[in-house]
C-alpha cells in the first residue's frame, strides 16, 4: 500500500530501448512533485560459469562512461520476450556460448530513483559453443576470470558496472563453497 498517487504521466521521448516520461505525483502530505522517469522494458544479467570454474566476462566500450568496461553479459528484453528467453539469447550473442542450464538467482532495480529498469539475474552453467550474431553496434571481447580474480577486481574497485557488482553479490553463495 502506498500513499503516493499518480496524477498525470506524459511520454516526452521514445527511443530505441527506453522512453522518458514526466510524472506528476501527489505525495503523502498532499503536495505534488514532478519526476522525470526513464521507462525501460527490463533486462537480464548472466553469470556464465564454465566447467573449469571460470566466469565469462565481456569487455566493451560504453560511450556514456567514456571507456571500456569489464562486465557480465546482459541485455534488454525485447517486446513479448520472457526474461529466461532473453537470457538464453544474450549469452549466445555476447559470449558465443549456450547454457545447458540457467537458474534465476536474483533480481534488482538498477537505479530506482529515476528508472524503471529491472534486472533478472541468472547463473548459467553447462556452457557449449553456440554463437548467435551480436548487435551491430557492439564490439565485445570475452575474458575468462577465476572466481577469486573476479571478486578481487570487484573489491579493488576495478569493476565499476553496477549490474556486474550486484550480480556477483547475488551469485557469491553459488560460487564460494
Amino acid at each position: 500500500m502506498t500513499d503516493y498517487e499518480l496524477i498525470h504521466s506524459k511520454t516526452i521521448y521514445q527511443g530505441r530501448i527506453f522512453s522518458l516520461r514526466q510524472d506528476e505525483i501527489r505525495l503523502p502530505d498532499g503536495q505534488t512533485a514532478h519526476l522525470d522517469i526513464v521507462a525501460h522494458p527490463g533486462a537480464v544479467v548472466l553469470l556464465p560459469l564454465g566447467d573449469d570454474g571460470k566466469i565469462w566476462f565481456i569487455r566493451q566500450y560504453r560511450h556514456s562512461a567514456g571507456e571500456e568496461l569489464l562486465e557480465l553479459p546482459a541485455g534488454a528484453l525485447e517486446p513479448g520476450e520472457t526474461p529466461e528467453a532473453c537470457a538464453l539469447r544474450e549469452i549466445r550473442e555476447e559470449t558465443g556460448q549456450s547454457a545447458g542450464k540457467i537458474e534465476q538467482i536474483g533480481e534488482f532495480f538498477l537505479a530506482p530513483g529515476y528508472s524503471t529498469e529491472f534486472f533478472y539475474m541468472y547463473l548459467a552453467t553447462g556452457l557449449k559453443p553456440d554463437p548467435l550474431p551480436g548487435d551491430s553496434d557492439e564490439f565485445i571481447q570475452v575474458e575468462l576470470l577465476s572466481v577469486e580474480r573476479a571478486f578481487a577486481l570487484a573489491e579493488g574497485g576495478q569493476l565499476r558496472d553496477a549490474k556486474t557488482l550486484a550480480a556477483l553479490i547475488l551469485a557469491r553463495p553459488h560460487l564460494v563453497k
